[in-house]
């Protein structure tokens, strides 16, 4: 199954309850007030966000003395969130010296942090960069555990300590080997963190103020890891790890396994970060790079 394929499938839950939301809104004749009004508010409830979502009624008002049937409003659909995502989708790019290029993955437990940098060094070995993972979630067991399962599944070099160990001492060893051997890009796993453990943002900065001392452009960037399935909580975590770790960019995950992909969208259209990649299955090749046309005509319940 390509990617493509895959990228539909998984939004299909998104596109179907969209389809039901909006079930009977899209009239023979020319629409009122009161069908935009309902659109609106169907948009709104299928997660896309009240900023995305007075966009895409003002785009299909201002085509209102037309007549739409189903397919009509979810073409104008697609365009529209097109135009949101297009100007947040950015792959990662680690291309700069001096090496390597630190990438500091945060995100609440549960998130799918851990299997994402997994899936994250295999998408850049395919880009042919180097790849090394710092387990820095020292917290859980599990987690250094299961990092080194990934790093044996890729093929790319763990440096790892014991469980409650020191994380910055850890990212400290990552960075002096990655530089010693040439590495390109070092991924750092975190503690899944939230906005009520503040022991755990102090071990962040710490974080950041050991690679900063090795490099001070380190960390290059700070990813956060959205699980879809949470909706407008996301956008929550967003605002939180926004101001406390100055995340850079974002990656969306579990989007095959909810019917609130629309979240995609608000936190485009509200916080404007960069998406980097997307996560829409459990294969090392399941995360891959965002195309805003494809998940756009993919929410709409569109062929790619």
């Amino acid at each position: 199954m390509s990617w493509l394929d895959r990228l539909t499938g998984g939004f299909k839950k998104t596109a179907d309850r969209l389809g039901e939301n909006l079930a009977g809104l899209a009239p023979k004749a020319a629409l009122d007030t009161a069908t935009l009004d309902d659109i609106e508010e169907a948009l709104i409830a299928s997660d896309l966000g009240p900023g995305a979502s007075k966009r895409i009624r003002e785009a299909i008002a201002a085509r209102r003395f037309e007549q739409l049937d189903e397919r009509g409003l979810r073409s104008i659909l697609a365009d529209e969130i097109e135009k949101i995502l297009a100007p947040v989708a950015k792959p990662l790019d680690v291309w700069g010296f001096p090496r390597p290029h630190v990438i500091l993955v945060i995100g609440v437990n549960g998130s799918g942090k851990t299997t994402t940098i997994g899936k994250l060094g295999h998408l850049l070995q395919e880009q042919d960069y180097g790849v090394l993972l710092a387990a820095g979630d020292t917290f859980r067991a599990a987690a250094i555990e299961q990092l080194q399962i990934w790093g044996d599944r890729i093929g790319a070099g763990v440096i790892a300590g014991k469980e409650g160990g020191d994380s910055a001492g850890i990212v400290f060893d990552g960075v002096k080997q990655a530089t010693a051997t040439g590495i390109d890009a070092l991924i750092v796993d975190t503690a899944g963190r939230l906005q009520n453990k503040q022991h755990l943002m102090d071990e962040l900065t710490k974080v950041r103020r050991v690679l900063g001392r090795l490099n001070p452009e380190a960390p290059h960037d700070v990813l956060l890891v959205l699980d879809a399935t949470t909706g407008q909580n996301a956008l929550n975590q967003i605002e939180v790890f926004k101001e406390s770790a100055g995340v850079t960019g974002l990656i969306m995950t579990k989007l095959d396994g909810t019917a609130r992909g629309g979240i995609l969208v608000a936190a485009a259209e509200k916080f404007g970060l960069p998406i980097h990649a997307i996560g829409v299955g459990e294969g090392v090749d399941d995360l891959r790079p965002f195309d805003p046309r494809a998940v756009a005509r993919a929410i709409a319940g569109l062929p790619a």
